[in-house]
């Protein structure tokens, strides 16, 4: 078969790609990498290729940087969109304008003016590889990784309904993660259950998604997680140093998790950075972050990363550093098996909401299980979003509802109300107004057409 990768020159999804095709016996065949930086892609498709000589390997595919879009796509069966909406330095001078107003994002790429910007341009470039899909390979399956998922993954269908499309996320495995280790505390199992052991009722929208039900076996979870958490030392304080100590730049240390679930009786699926980016009353200061636990992902610190990244893949190529050929953990080729028949798969994905969550507008895209079998990916019924979490989930639909739609008319109006309206930034309008021109103004280059005062 043939597999399009859009963000060929991805500096780690492409490899977690290359790895777990590598090791599925399944099925073989070709792909084609696409992306602006031709270098990347290049080196890419160097590893791909070198990647199917080496012990371990049980599958054929060749890698193919290709130039243009339009040859990526051609008859592709299945897309993967894996990109960098703008470049680090663009996402760092975003987070830098919200700081000056006072509010402290630890990731900026989904939520909040920084997301919500960087949703803006995304969304505009979305609409180019939707029509581009729509031309070339119209009944290809659509694997959306970008972040911000929920905006990438509405633009496609938004602007050419007829594809097929899901959104792949890994926060909710965290949480499968945490409540398999409460199975070991309470001796529930003589050995740590798996993930898919854990099963979960997933509702809401992505990286602001929850549980409200979650069992293993017959013992109910979320039972045993109320009881774990009421005692001492589970819910507290952190300091600074405490946190920075640790030097680890994504770590959660699970405060606000459980604290809304201990509030909201929900519990909370994404990681404690991203959830605080969905909310008042957590962004304003940096040591309001580190009293959760939370320390802020510097983009310096992304960008080192990105530029370390080739000579790694060379190291490894060239046998400086081991190969250590092991699965990503991440669900893309298990969603693809079984979308060819080769067996079903219950898992959480992004979809266009069909009625899996009554109380949230039809078509936006919202985040709960669904069920793979052969050429059919078919959202699961998680009900309605309790009235503790509902009012807030929907503001956030209805923002980024907004953000489509000005991206794909050029309505900087409706883009700001969109930002003013976010519930982490509660600024004055006439300084949001500001801030909102400052955000803008790295973006603009994507931008035509614009309209507003």
């Amino acid at each position: 078969m043939k597999i399009a990768y859009i963000g060929g020159g991805s500096r780690e999804w492409a490899r977690k790609l290359m790895f777990d095709l590598a090791l599925c016996s399944d099925f073989s065949g070709e792909v084609c990498l696409y992306d602006i930086d031709m270098e990347s892609a290049l080196l890419n498709e160097r590893l791909g290729n070198w990647l199917q000589d080496q012990p371990g390997v049980v599958s054929r595919w060749n890698y193919r940087a290709v130039t243009s879009l339009e040859n990526a796509l051609k008859d592709a069966d299945f897309v993967v969109l894996s990109i960098q909406p703008g470049t680090l330095e663009t996402m760092q001078a975003e987070i830098a304008v919200a700081e000056r107003h006072g509010l402290f994002f630890p990731v900026g790429d989904t939520i909040g003016a920084p997301g919500l910007i960087r949703g803006l341009r995304s969304a505009v470039i979305y609409q180019g590889f939707a029509h581009a899909i729509a031309e070339h390979c119209p009944d290809a399956w659509v694997i959306n990784y970008t972040n911000p998922m929920t905006i990438c993954t509405r633009t496609l269908t938004r602007v050419e309904p007829g594809l097929k499309v899901f959104g792949c996320c890994h926060e909710v495995f965290g949480t499968q993660h945490i409540l398999a280790d409460l199975v070991m505390r309470y001796r529930l199992a003589e050995k740590a259950p798996s993930r898919s052991d854990i099963r979960v009722n997933v509702m809401g929208i992505n990286h602001f998604t929850f549980i409200n039900r979650a069992y293993y076996k017959e013992h109910d979870l979320l039972a045993l997680l109320w009881e774990y958490i009421q005692r001492p030392g589970v819910l507290r304080a952190f300091t600074r140093e405490e946190v920075e100590a640790r030097n680890n730049w994504f770590q959660d240390n699970l405060q606000v998790k459980f604290r809304l679930f201990l509030r909201l009786g929900i519990l909370p699926a994404a990681g404690d950075r991203h959830l605080v980016e969905f909310l008042p009353g957590f962004t304003r200061s940096p040591e309001e972050l580190y009293q959760w636990g939370i320390i802020r992902t510097p983009v310096s610190y992304r960008i080192e990363r990105w530029r370390q990244a080739p000579q790694r893949t060379i190291d490894m190529i060239e046998g400086r550093s081991p190969l250590v050929l092991s699965q990503s953990g991440e669900e893309g080729i298990s969603q693809i098996r079984a979308i060819l028949g080769l067996g079903d798969l219950v898992t959480n994905v992004n979809l266009e909401n069909q009625g899996q969550i009554p109380n949230l507008p039809i078509g936006a895209v919202v985040e709960t299980n669904a069920h793979f079998s052969r050429n059919e990916v078919r959202p699961i019924q998680a009900g309605s979003l309790p009235a503790s979490i509902h009012s807030i989930i929907h503001q956030h639909v209805l923002n980024q509802e907004m953000i489509v739609q000005a991206a794909l008319t050029g309505d900087k109006d409706l883009a700001f109300q969109a930002m003013y309206s976010d519930p982490a930034s509660g600024l004055p309008v006439d300084e949001a107004w500001q801030m909102f021109n400052e955000l803008l103004e790295p973006s603009l280059p994507y931008l035509s057409g614009w309209k507003g005062k």
